[in-house]
């Protein structure tokens, strides 16, 4: 039993090294990660005034949770605003890397590339997990369902509790 996030550190503890991290990861919260997005503006030569490191921290986050990482974002990128973006993502994806760390949100992000990886590692939680109960489901994002999907593989033995009047995703 535990959080989404508890759940995937544990997973990611074990097995990150597969994507080249080190498993002695460090997390980074939201503080420090605001500090590495500042810090990559920084090192881009690109002004905050254009686009403020909490509002890029939420872009980011944003797409995160809805499983883009920093090179399929790149790929997609389409106008100024979203080159901005992309260009302070792939740095500050490479600069969390650099330093053996994740933020809150690849947390999450990490563990369902881990599992499109190495379908080995999935089924051996799948294995684990056989039934799978969420709590608090209505604030769930794309990328926590699609977890869930993953971990219920064929047996689909999930059950969420959830209230539409509290949700904060729509």
């Amino acid at each position: 039993a535990g959080t989404f996030h508890s759940i995937c550190v544990r997973i990611l503890r074990r097995h990150i090294h597969l994507l080249d991290f080190d498993n002695s990861f460090t997390i980074y919260d939201s503080d420090d990660s605001k500090k590495t997005i500042t810090a990559c503006l920084k090192k881009l030569n690109l002004s905050d005034d254009i686009m403020a490191p909490s509002v890029l921290q939420n872009e980011i986050s944003r797409l995160k949770e809805k499983g883009y990482t920093a090179e399929e974002f790149a790929q997609t990128a389409s106008d100024f605003r979203e080159s901005h973006i992309s260009a302070v993502y792939t740095e500050y994806a490479k600069t969390l890397k650099q330093a053996s760390a994740l933020d809150f949100d690849d947390i999450i992000l990490y563990t369902n590339i881990l599992f499109d990886t190495y379908p080995d590692v999935l089924l051996k939680y799948q294995n684990q997990f056989e039934y799978i109960l969420v709590d608090e489901y209505q604030d769930t994002n794309p990328s926590q369902s699609r977890l869930i999907e993953a971990l219920a593989g064929d047996r689909q033995n999930v059950c969420v509790v959830g209230d539409d009047d509290q949700s904060i995703y729509s």
